[in-house]
């Protein structure tokens, strides 16, 4: 359960209590923001930090808060990931996924299977877990994660074929890694449950989860493009509404509710609308606040004491699957796509693991394996090798393979505003992985008093229409009233997103 130390409630000090609640929850988001501040100035990954925050609050640590419920570790895990995941669709665009869909596939079902069958076979031999416990363990570390993949990418100059590789694979390879993983679980424990019903859970819950993305997917399309500008202010609540739908819906009926989540954002994100910025925006807060839960309720369920009894096994296993497994998936996964050798070594060196594989370890944790403690504990060393070393270097290692675009050059302003007017232009450079690249004018979000004037590309200018296709290398001039400047920046920050 989850109490501070000493503190023992009362029904004549419930308002007391109450309010020590939300002291604490504000004092441990204050801090969170303090951790992100110096994760981003250090270089250190914002997931480890928030990890080792909670580590700190927790038993073992100064903070003194007691918190063994893995129940409610795993509750707040699906719900956080299922905010990033729909976070991570509403970001990007159906259009600019298209051309790495079948890779991405790929990546997410046999790249997964075949992570957890070679960690198995590693874990069985470093840790003292039978055939079946060791393979879950490998399924549970099988996915990379939505929020270090979306994070990393979004600050890096990644190839942009390779970047929405990337991104696709991390919104897929989640659903498979959960419905493996529940599927060990139910094997371990029911001697009944074999591999055909293991096949047919998985089967069951991705083309559940497809079907209800999808189908929810084009209801949200059809009401995010009619929503009048008089409910304008409750947008975010429709979205939130539209994934909570999505999630609960395939849910419900056996399906991926994570699956159905990321393609209803998905939809909406591709979904030509004036509420784009209002959300993306809104989504964005929700998507740190998701994090910063997730990582510090699951830092506190980590136990510092319990670790080196798994120290040595654990960073073995985390370099074979960062050096060997992840590279072998990837190679596996995509030897029939025109990958080039360098490309798939990028791919291999990406496979960023962490909130995923904490949220499965918490399942795990959860049930009433044997070996759960063991388990979630490894997985703890795995996570925090992958985001230390590849989350860190991942810009670098593309530099040295040559997988980095350049920023596109400078072009002079095709024309004047008068300096003393309300009115300014303002330039925009859209590299190859920025987010707007590939997107039509018309759905790039900008303000209603706002809008591109003229497209400068190839040494050329455009007139732009809501048709034209922002291309890498372009340059958009933004007219816009000198009071806007800072809601502008919002904006320029939003398409500055890499994907």
């Amino acid at each position: 359960m989850f109490h501070a130390a000493g503190a023992v409630p009362t029904s004549e000090d419930s308002d007391v209590d109450e309010g020590t609640i939300l002291l604490l929850v504000g004092a441990i988001l204050t801090a969170s923001i303090v951790v992100a501040l110096g994760a981003s100035r250090t270089g250190v990954p914002s997931l480890v930090a928030f990890l080792a925050l909670g580590m700190l609050l927790g038993s073992d640590g100064i903070g003194n808060i007691e918190f063994d419920d893995a129940e409610l570790a795993r509750t707040v895990g699906v719900v956080g990931l299922a905010a990033i995941l729909y976070e991570g669709g509403l970001s990007t665009s159906w259009r600019r996924l298209r051309q790495v869909v079948v890779p991405a596939a790929l990546l997410s079902t046999v790249g997964v299977a075949v992570t957890a069958i070679l960690t198995g076979a590693a874990a069985y031999y470093l840790f003292d877990l039978t055939w079946l416990e060791a393979v879950l363990l490998g399924a549970v570390v099988s996915s990379t994660d939505a929020a270090a993949v979306f994070a990393t990418l979004r600050f890096t100059n990644i190839r942009r074929r390779l970047a929405r590789t990337l991104e696709a694979e991390t919104g897929g390879n989640d659903p498979m890694a959960i419905a493996l993983t529940i599927g060990l679980i139910e094997w371990i424990l029911e001697p009944t449950f074999a591999f055909p019903e293991l096949v047919l859970l998985i089967v069951r819950e991705l083309g559940l989860g497809l079907l209800v993305g999808v189908g929810l997917g084009a209801v949200a399309t059809w009401a995010f493009s009619r929503l009048p500008h008089s409910i304008g202010a409750f947008a975010p609540v429709a979205s939130v509404a539209a994934g909570a739908l999505a999630f609960g819906a395939a849910d419900v009926i056996g399906g991926s509710g994570f699956l159905a989540i990321y393609l209803v954002g998905l939809a909406v994100g591709s979904t030509p609308s004036r509420y784009r910025r209002q959300l993306v925006a809104f989504h964005e807060g929700l998507a740190f606040l998701a994090q910063v839960a997730m990582f510090v309720v699951l830092g506190l369920l980590v136990f510092p004491r319990d670790l080196p009894d798994v120290a040595v096994p654990g960073l073995v296993l985390a370099a074979l699957l960062v050096l060997l497994i992840r590279p072998a998936a990837v190679w596996a996964s995509t030897a029939f796509n025109d990958f080039t050798s360098r490309e798939r070594a990028l791919l291999g060196w990406a496979g960023l693991r962490g909130a995923v594989p904490i949220v499965l370890g918490a399942f795990v944790l959860s049930s009433e394996i044997e070996s759960r403690e063991t388990i979630f504990n490894a997985v703890f060393f795995v996570v925090v090798v992958s985001a230390l070393v590849q989350g860190t270097t991942l810009e670098r290692v593309a530099a040295s393979l040559g997988l980095v675009s350049p920023g596109p050059a400078i072009v002079s302003a095709p024309f004047e505003v008068d300096a003393l007017g309300s009115l300014e232009l303002v330039d925009f450079a859209v590299a190859g992985d920025h987010a707007i690249a590939g997107a039509a004018v018309r759905e790039l979000g900008l303000p209603r008093s706002a809008l591109i004037a003229v497209v400068a590309r190839g040494g050329e200018t455009i007139p732009p229409r809501g048709s034209t296709v922002v291309q890498p290398g372009d340059r958009l001039f933004v007219l816009a009233p000198r009071k806007m400047r800072a809601d502008l920046e919002d904006v320029f920050s939003r398409w500055r997103r890499r994907v």
